[in-house]
């Protein structure tokens, strides 16, 4: 489950891997609210404030066996 890959739809861009991630989870349902996606995942972002990007759980549109699609539609 760790090395699937996360693409975002319109663009088909790779935004990371689900074993890169977090999950905020919503404490009253035990549901996921989203995901947290590490942003800028280079060689020297070791040495620069990281960035995450929020993706909330009804953007994901599938889950198979290698990817998750994310559907950023119109909010890019």
């Amino acid at each position: 489950m760790n090395g699937k890959e996360i693409v975002s739809l319109p663009d088909c861009e790779r935004l990371g891997y689900l074993g890169d991630c977090d999950m905020i989870i919503d404490q009253e349902t035990g549901k996921i609210r989203s995901l947290v996606v590490p942003e800028g995942r280079g060689q020297l972002s070791f040495f620069v404030d990281k960035r995450y990007l929020e993706i909330p759980w009804e953007r994901v549109k599938k889950i198979g066996n290698d990817m998750i699609i994310i559907d950023f539609g119109d909010i890019l």
